[in-house]
């Protein structure tokens, strides 16, 4: 790593390994990820971001496990929305808060016409439909295609892996 001194190559290792296990959880996720890498926090953030930078991590987040959590009804809605208007109607859409994942996604025609995708979860299939409807009422999207697909099983959902299990 440029500029920050002698980095451990295995501690590096180590940390992309720990990395793929999920961030602990902790007030300070960086300083327990030094502590098990044999690096300093400073050196986990450098390498955290540089991984970044690089391409190597597309981005951190959380995998909710929203079953376990009592939401058995879940639905990615899909939208066929104007190109102008996607990037605005999905940052709006993202603020509601039972809208968990929000994104932009290249049409694939002729079968498949839509780009703005978001998923509801909720605790029964009548609660997403509600939501579901109050967003087409409140901005106005009565006469934008969707469809609403619901989730028949769930699948192993995990986090991003970077190292070999060689």
């Amino acid at each position: 790593m440029a500029g920050a001194g002698p980095v451990s190559a295995w501690g590096l290792l180590r940390l992309r390994r720990q990395l793929e296990l999920g961030l602990p959880l902790t007030p300070r996720p960086y300083e327990k990820l030094a502590e098990m890498t044999g690096l300093s926090e400073q050196e986990v953030m450098t390498a955290i971001r540089q991984w970044q930078a690089q391409g190597l991590i597309k981005r951190l987040g959380l995998v909710v496990r929203h079953r376990t959590l009592g939401y058995a009804a879940n639905a990615m809605v899909v939208w066929d929305v104007p190109d102008s208007q996607v990037q605005d109607l999905g940052r709006t859409l993202a603020r509601k808060s039972f809208i968990t994942l929000c994104y932009q996604r290249p049409r694939r025609p002729p079968d498949w016409p839509y780009n703005l995708f978001c998923m509801i979860h909720g605790v029964d299939r009548q609660r997403v439909i509600d939501q579901l409807n109050m967003l087409i009422a409140e901005h106005g999207l009565e006469q934008t295609p969707h469809a609403v697909l619901f989730s028949t099983r769930a699948y192993l959902q995990r986090g991003g892996r970077y190292v070999s299990s060689n």
